[in-house]
């Protein structure tokens, strides 16, 4: 897949021949959808919220808990290296089987359609923190209640509005590639894989109902409660808090203590300052495992012509008020 740096303009325009218009989720959500999309979020979400008395309780075993590490980083990997650096920005070009993979693995997240994903956050870059921003915090103003408001609206609120992304407009690129169409029109099923996995695994490896039973609590539902919120998280907390050492025409920030769960992405104010880079924490000791991933690829041949940050477009995104935090990026850019 082959983009530029202006990919956020090029995509809003009207593509030259029609495209196919079977793709999973239209521009609108339907009743049925929104009832699924509220039992996707409220059921994993209960049992996040059971998991911390049924640990201390009954204990979690080394099982449960591997394949909930497991899953989280391979559906978090999908997203953050597939579905945002990859199929939104264009950080990088992959080779074919790549490609297929980072699509699988994104939707193994269990957070939408391929295709919807990446149209709703190339529209989100286009009016980032602005009327037409799909999931603002600022949404409502900048008072306390306002800004209340705006958190919830930007964590979770957004998904139940009914007029949705025109796919068309912002992902033209994606409808047309038969394969990309396929895996994204095929999201229900790659969501009960994901769901299954675990399951699976801890029942056999058990020979046990129970053991299923608790690999299905851990490494399904609970790995998707969290996935999903440290995610909505970057929409949120990361766009209404954190340091900002690099200019960017909205209020993305930098949030430290979301970096390991999140792969990297909430060192979010040099995405928003320079989108295309495939790092995105370029300062020493800003751990971003997505940008570590990228380079193995790299090095493996399936990846290239990827953007790594450059000390000149850094320099020139320079915050006066940042220069102080931003002055030993030298280091770690060398060392991306």
């Amino acid at each position: 897949m082959t983009t530029s740096p202006d990919l956020l303009d090029d995509v809003a325009g009207t593509p030259d021949s029609p495209l196919p218009t079977a793709t999973l989720g239209g521009d609108s959500k339907r009743s049925v959808e929104q009832i699924t999309l509220l039992l996707f979020i409220a059921v994993p979400f209960l049992a996040l919220l059971a998991a911390v008395p049924l640990a201390w309780g009954w204990g979690v075993s080394w099982l449960d808990m591997g394949l909930l590490v497991a899953m989280y980083y391979i559906g978090c990997h999908g997203i953050t290296i597939g579905f945002h650096r990859y199929f939104t920005h264009g950080s990088f070009k992959a080779k074919r089987p790549l490609r297929i993979a980072l699509a699988i693995m994104g939707s193994l997240a269990v957070e939408g359609p391929l295709v919807r994903w990446v149209a709703d956050h190339r529209k989100h870059h286009k009016f980032s923190d602005a009327e037409g921003d799909p999931h603002s915090p600022w949404r409502f103003g900048e008072t306390v209640p306002a800004l209340m408001k705006g958190l919830w609206w930007a964590h979770i609120g957004w998904m139940f509005d009914e007029e949705q992304t025109p796919q068309h407009k912002y992902a033209p690129d994606l409808i047309k590639d038969p394969a990309l169409r396929r895996i994204s029109r095929d999201f229900i099923y790659w969501t009960i894989l994901s769901l299954a996995i675990p399951p699976l695994v801890g029942g056999l490896v058990t020979m046990s109902w129970w053991g299923a039973f608790t690999a299905f609590f851990w490494g399904s539902l609970v790995r998707v409660a969290l996935l999903h919120h440290v995610t909505w998280s970057i929409n949120s907390i990361c766009h209404a808090v954190g340091k900002r050492p690099f200019k960017s025409r909205d209020r993305s920030g930098n949030v430290w203590w979301l970096a390991v769960l999140s792969c990297g992405e909430s060192w979010h104010n040099l995405h928003h300052a320079d989108p295309t880079s495939a790092r995105h924490g370029v300062l020493r000791g800003q751990v971003d495992s997505s940008a570590r991933l990228i380079r193995w690829f790299e090095k493996a041949g399936w990846a290239y012509d990827v953007r790594w940050p450059q000390q000149s477009r850094l320099d020139a995104r320079r915050d006066d008020s940042g220069r102080g935090e931003t002055r030993r990026e030298d280091d770690a850019v060398n060392a991306a």
